[in-house]
């Protein structure tokens, strides 16, 4: 319950609250579809059956001797026992909370490739809302062009304007029909980004904005809740258990071993039958394993700190980096609504007030405004979509 509502809280401070929908639903599909994370449940599932092999008793030792005897009166022997060795007893407990730490490590990395790839996923749907924008925005602009085009070939043949007004209009037009085809055509390529992280499956995704929510003003306090939902700190902190684990193994594998088990010998008209007993002195086999282990404790501990410090790092670049575009896509929002200009100078070409020139390099103010917003929120979701892979959805 715990993770859930950490999950809840990030996720409404972050993400998008329009086309949101649409986004989540589709991450869905894709994490229900997708042939990457098929195979890796797969190779976890195989992996867990492995990690619960060995942990428990050798298997028994069954023997049998058939001696035949020299001179023959002295007749034939016959011997059958039955042994089995095991570790001192606390060596299977250790394994078995070994197991269980490695299962649970499985499932966490689990959910790290399962972030890192609905992180590309949205990253993916993001840059599909840009250029679905673009697309919508180069359509109104090519029936402006067109009309252009269209009204200055009326003029030039009436011998109202000379051709090089003309010829504006029409490399206007160009223009204009060349960047409409450039961004339907990487919108085409990112829909099938998009079907191959869906499994080969087509999808549709038609959002053209994104409006996103306030980030938390108090990155410490975020962040405490960041760290704790993190599946690769989670990871590290479990490998540093399993680590404890096996110093504790090997230190109970430095105990003698033991073997118990039933015996029997038979000789012509004699027969002895009993238990047998031993003891493995573990001198020589298990030397330096404690010294390993501890080394791999103190390199755990160590990789677990360094972590922390380039999560804590990267987590408040991308923070800031995200406060300072939301502000930045703010701002020329207000801007393009405030002041757009682009009707004046229409009715200001169309009266004749100002030259075709004058207009193009007017126009070219607001498109470039247009043009700036549609980056500056797009690369918001991408800094967005990296924070989202942070641990928020466990």
């Amino acid at each position: 319950m715990k993770k859930i509502a950490i999950s809840l809280l990030l996720t409404v401070m972050l993400w998008p609250v329009v086309a949101q929908n649409e986004m989540e639903t589709l991450l869905k599909e894709i994490e229900r579809n997708s042939s990457t994370l098929n195979a890796l449940r797969e190779e976890i599932a195989a992996r867990k059956l492995n990690n619960r092999t060995g942990i428990y008793f050798s298997d028994p030792e069954v023997a049998f001797n058939y001696l035949w005897g020299s001179p023959a009166p002295v007749g034939n022997r016959t011997d059958i026992s039955i042994t089995q060795s095991f570790d001192f007893p606390t060596a299977y407990g250790h394994r078995s909370r070994i197991s269980k730490l490695e299962n649970a490590n499985l499932d966490l990395r689990y959910q790290s490739e399962r972030l890192n790839l609905l992180m590309r996923a949205r990253q993916v749907c993001t840059e599909l809302v840009y250029y679905n924008a673009l697309v919508e925005e180069y359509s109104r602009r090519l029936l402006n062009a067109q009309r252009i085009a269209e009204t200055y070939q009326v003029r030039f043949d009436r011998g109202d304007v000379n051709i090089l007004e003309k010829n504006k209009a029409l490399l206007e037009l160009n223009t204009t029909t060349n960047e409409m085809q450039r961004a339907e055509s990487e919108r085409s390529s990112l829909l099938n980004e998009l079907k191959a992280l869906n499994g080969g499956n087509a999808v549709s995704f038609t959002a053209t904005e994104l409006h996103y929510g306030m980030l938390p003003p108090d990155f410490e306090q975020w962040y405490a809740l960041a760290e704790a939902g993190s599946p690769l700190l989670q990871y590290v902190r479990g490998q540093i258990e399993i680590s404890r684990q096996q110093v504790k193994l090997n230190r109970a594998l430095q105990l003698p071993k033991f073997t118990a088990g039933y015996m029997s010998e038979k000789v012509v008209g004699e027969r002895f039958q009993g238990v047998t007993v031993g003891v493995s002195i573990p001198l020589w086999e298990n030397r330096n394993r404690m010294k390993q282990a501890k080394a791999a404790l103190s390199t755990a501990e160590t990789v677990l700190e360094d972590n922390k410090m380039q999560f804590y790092h990267r987590l408040q670049n991308l923070f800031m980096r995200a406060k300072r575009l939301q502000q930045e896509a703010a701002s020329y929002r207000q801007a393009l609504s405030a002041f757009n200009n682009e009707a004046f100078l229409k009715k200001a070409l169309e009266s004749g007030e100002i030259s075709l020139l004058n207009y193009l390099l007017e126009i070219t103010y607001h498109y470039e405004a247009m043009q700036k917003m549609l980056e500056s929120e797009r690369d918001l979701g991408f800094v967005l979509a990296e924070l989202s892979a942070v641990g928020m959805e466990l």
